[in-house]
């Protein structure tokens, strides 16, 4: 038996991603609702099956819908996601699910006293092959104990056709929540671990000076129990790149390290997902092209069985912190002088 979802706010593209996850592990979609007009026509034509529901409540109110899935504008995600839990639904967030500390502490209580499903879609984890691969050898224990990583996931801003809420700070959160998130759930992931602190983190913007409130670049480092992480995010990915970003991921251990290109492997070889191992026989490439992404499949067995598969409560929530935590530290700072 899978679940009925819904989709209340489609102005990031990743939604289409989200929806795509869901469908291929079998879920319905039964509707969806959104105020713009010109991203309803796109949208609708991707899924012209799919109703578009004037009145959201409708969605809320349906109690034949499990899930409600959301990439609205960034500071307007908890306010969705809190108002899906109150009627009894789980939840699927793009990233970041929300923009400040005090939305983060709103959505734990509600979370908590509703006891719904709230999870955030990582996808530079859990859409990428590579990143599931290398997960899968960490845990054999390819590489020894886990010690460090660094995530770089740098961006192409292509300003042009943004909308105007992707410059207004206060709506996207800053670019260590917006995009840093990702990076801070890889090193909770791979530290295996739901305890890290910020150590240290920066934000500037260093050459849009036409978008004043705009980041397009920040640092962080992170700190757990056993391991520690650095995290380079930026809009600066160059034209010339035939991707929108040169993602990478390096995780060292004990016995050898593991490098993941994510989704180019530049002046190398062609397609995504490389992923190089080196350990004490040599260095070999895996190929990532037959692993399966379990992040679908495992959310939906979660809403129906009510268990914790695809991501642990507690992470979710905790990765968002540490990008949230960052993002202040990394402001003050600034308007310090620091």
């Amino acid at each position: 038996m899978s679940i009925r979802f819904a989709v209340i706010g489609i102005n990031h593209n990743h939604i289409f991603g989200q929806v795509d996850i869901l469908l291929r592990a079998g879920a319905t979609f039964a509707g969806f609702h959104a105020i713009e007009d010109d991203l309803a026509a796109g949208f609708a034509k991707r899924h012209p099956g799919t109703p578009r529901v004037e009145d959201k409540a409708r969605l809320l109110e349906d109690p034949t819908i499990d899930l409600i899935v959301t990439a609205a504008i960034s500071d307007e995600r908890a306010g969705v996601a809190m108002d899906a839990m109150r009627h009894g639904k789980d939840v699927m967030s793009d990233k970041p699910g929300m923009v400040s500390l005090e939305q983060l502490s709103e959505l734990r209580a509600v979370q908590a006293e509703t006891k719904c499903i709230y999870s955030v879609c990582y996808s530079e984890h859990f859409e990428t092959r590579s990143t599931v691969r290398a997960g899968e050898l960490v845990r054999q224990g390819a590489i020894g104990r886990l010690i460090n990583t660094v995530g770089l996931g740098p961006h192409r801003l292509r300003a042009a056709t943004r909308p105007d809420w992707f410059f207004e700070r206060a709506r996207y959160g800053g670019i260590l929540v917006d995009i840093a998130s990702h990076q801070c759930e890889q090193f909770l992931f791979f530290a295996d671990t739901d305890e890290a602190e910020v150590a240290a983190a920066s934000v500037a913007n260093r050459a849009n000076p036409g978008h004043p409130e705009l980041q397009d670049v920040g640092e962080i480092l992170l700190r757990a129990p056993n391991a520690t992480g650095y995290v380079r995010i930026d809009w600066l990915t160059p034209d010339g790149l035939p991707v929108w970003g040169d993602g990478r991921l390096m995780l060292t251990g004990t016995e050898g390290t593991i490098e993941l290109r994510k989704y180019i492997d530049p002046a190398g070889r062609d397609g995504a997902d490389h992923l190089i191992l080196t350990d004490r026989k040599g260095v070999r490439r895996i190929d990532c092209s037959d692993v399966r992404l379990p992040y679908g499949p495992a959310l939906i067995a979660d809403v129906r069985d009510r268990t914790e598969t695809a991501m642990k409560q507690a992470r979710c929530f905790k990765a968002m912190e540490l990008a949230l935590t960052a993002q202040a530290m990394a402001e003050r700072d600034a308007s310090e002088g620091r």
